[in-house]
C-alpha cells in the first residue's frame, strides 16, 4: 500500500459514519475518486464510483462505508443519556467505553458509558444497551440539551492504528475496510484498457437496512455484483466450531452456497492461481447477510459474489485486520475485473 492510499484509508477509518448519517465520510471517499474516475452519488446517500460508463456489460462493486453505533433515546433531569443500538452492538462490551455523541448544534460531546456498581441485566438474563447509561459529565439536563437531544447519532471513540506485524486496529474496520476496497480497484484498473464498466459503489446502510444496495443495484443494472466486506477470523481459543476455518494472511475469503453464483466463483478462483494467490471459503446456504443479499434481487436479479476480509473482534469497538489481507483483496479484484471480455455469461444453465 502507497502512501497516498494508506493516508486515504486512514482519514476513512477517523470520519465517523453511524447508519444514517454517513454523508461527511462520502464527501472524503469521493473527492479521493473523482482523481480517477467519475463521481456521483444518489438519494440514498451512496458514492458511486465509474470507469468505462459506455461498456454495454457492467460490474458493480460495493463496500459499505456505515457503521455500527447508538442513539439517544433520553436524556434525564439528572443529565445521564439512554441510548438504544443502531446496528449489531453487542452491549456486554460497552460498560466503561469512552464515546462521542454528535450533537445536532454541530458540536461532538464527548461521554463515558456508565453502569451501576451492581451489574445489571436484562430480564432475560443478557446484557442490553437499556443497562446502561452516557455520563457527559453534567449535573443536570439543562445545559446538555443546549448540544443534543433525542435521535443523536453516539459513536465509539477510537483512532487507527498499526500493532504487531502489520495489524490494523480500530473501530469500524466493518466495513470502511470494504469501501477502501473497491475503491483502490477502481484507481487499479484506472489506468488499465476495460471491456467491461465498472460501478465501484460506497454503499450506505449495510449494518441496519441494506438501502444503498438495494438502491444502486436497481439503478446501475449490473450484469455481476460482487459484495466485499468481512468475515470472522476463526484461529482464537475455542473458536471456530461454527464457522469454516478463516485465518490472517491465508488469502481473500470466498463465499459459497445459495447466493452466490459458482461461475463468478471460477473466475476469481482462476485469477488467484493466476496470481500465486490462496483463497479460504466461508459458508452462505441461505444468505450471506452481506450487501450481496439485496444486490441479487435487484431488477431481474443479478448473478452475485462476496469476497471478505478476515476480521478478529467483529462488532467491538476495536476490530483488528491485516494490511497484506487488504491488499490481497485489491489485487485479486482488479486482475478479475481487467480480464473480463463483456461476453461471459453468467446463467448457472444455459441451453
Amino acid at each position: 500500500m502507497d502512501k497516498k492510499s494508506n493516508e486515504f484509508l486512514f482519514r476513512l477509518l477517523k470520519t465517523h459514519s453511524p447508519s444514517g448519517d454517513e454523508a461527511e465520510y462520502q464527501k472524503i471517499w469521493a473527492e479521493y475518486v473523482k482523481d480517477f474516475a467519475e463521481v456521483a452519488t444518489d438519494e440514498v446517500g451512496n458514492a458511486i464510483g465509474v470507469l468505462n460508463n459506455k461498456a454495454k456489460f457492467k460490474i458493480m462493486l460495493a463496500g459499505h462505508c456505515d457503521e455500527i453505533s447508538m442513539m439517544v433515546s433520553d436524556i434525564d433531569e439528572k443529565g445521564f443519556v439512554s441510548f438504544v443500538k443502531a446496528g449489531g452492538i453487542n452491549a456486554k462490551l460497552i460498560p466503561g467505553l469512552k464515546v462521542e455523541i454528535r450533537g445536532y448544534s454541530n458540536v461532538t460531546v464527548p461521554g463515558v458509558i456508565g453502569f451501576n456498581l451492581e451489574e445489571r441485566k436484562s430480564d432475560d438474563g443478557k446484557h442490553s444497551c437499556k443497562d446502561y447509561f452516557i455520563d457527559c459529565g453534567y449535573d443536570s439536563d439543562k445545559e446538555l440539551k443546549k448540544l443534543i437531544r433525542v435521535g443523536d447519532y453516539i459513536v465509539y471513540k477510537s483512532e487507527p492504528e498499526i500493532i504487531g506485524k502489520d495489524r490494523l486496529v480500530c473501530k469500524g474496520l466493518d466495513n470502511k475496510t470494504g469501501s477502501f476496497i473497491v475503491a483502490e480497484i477502481l484507481r487499479k484498473l484506472s489506468s488499465r484498457k476495460l471491456a467491461v464498466g465498472v460501478y465501484a459503489v460506497s454503499t450506505t446502510g449495510e449494518e441496519t437496512n441494506m438501502r444503498g444496495a438495494h438502491s444502486a443495484a436497481s439503478k446501475i443494472s449490473p450484469n455481476l455484483g460482487i459484495a466485499c466486506d468481512v468475515t470472522f477470523n476463526t484461529d482464537l481459543p475455542e473458536e471456530g466450531s461454527t464457522h469454516a476455518k478463516v485465518f490472517f494472511e491465508k488469502g481473500p475469503v470466498i463465499s459459497v452456497g445459495s447466493p452466490v453464483n459458482r461461475k463468478i466463483n471460477k473466475i476469481i478462483e482462476d485469477t488467484a492461481k493466476k496470481l500465486n494467490l490462496s483463497l479460504q471459503i466461508e459458508l452462505s446456504p441461505d444468505r450471506t447477510y452481506t450487501d450481496a443479499d439485496k444486490i441479487m434481487f435487484a431488477n431481474t436479479g443479478v448473478p452475485v459474489a462476496l469476497v471478505s476480509l478476515p476480521l478478529r473482534y467483529m462488532h467491538s469497538p476495536v476490530e483488528m485486520a491485516s494490511l497484506k489481507d487488504i491488499n490481497d483483496i485489491i489485487e485479486l479484484l482488479a486482475e478479475m475485473i481487467a480480464g473480463l471480455t463483456g461476453k461471459e455469461d453468467f446463467r448457472p444453465l444455459v441451453i
